[in-house]
């Protein structure tokens, strides 16, 4: 069976939003952002995508013999990474999808 015109060029318009969502979902993944617990005794790098690249634990703490309180702050961070870098590649997904005509809240 043969697809009417319109609707083969309707497929290409979806596929090219595709093409062109999944770029930027990419895109978004790779930016990075740095956050830090316990007064900035612990700071994590990370991509939005989850990758962790850096974390920096301040001497202080370390001498301090805490060893409880260091993992926490540790998790802590790394959590929040996690969660910032979703909010990040959601927050650029629903801008991106705007702008090409797709209603909120459709991806």
């Amino acid at each position: 069976m043969k697809m009417p015109g319109n609707m083969k060029s309707m497929m290409k318009q979806a596929e090219k939003m595709k093409v062109q969502m999944d770029k930027l979902q990419e895109e978004a993944g790779n930016r990075t952002l740095e956050v830090s617990t316990g007064g900035g005794m612990i700071k994590v790098r990370a991509k939005c995508n989850g990758e962790i690249l850096n974390i920096d634990i301040n001497d202080e703490i370390i001498s301090s013999g805490d060893k409880e309180m260091l993992q926490d702050l540790i998790l802590a961070a790394v959590n929040e990474a996690m969660v910032k870098g979703k909010e990040e590649v959601n927050n650029e997904m629903s801008r991106a999808a705007t702008s090409l005509g797709i209603p909120p809240g459709f991806l």
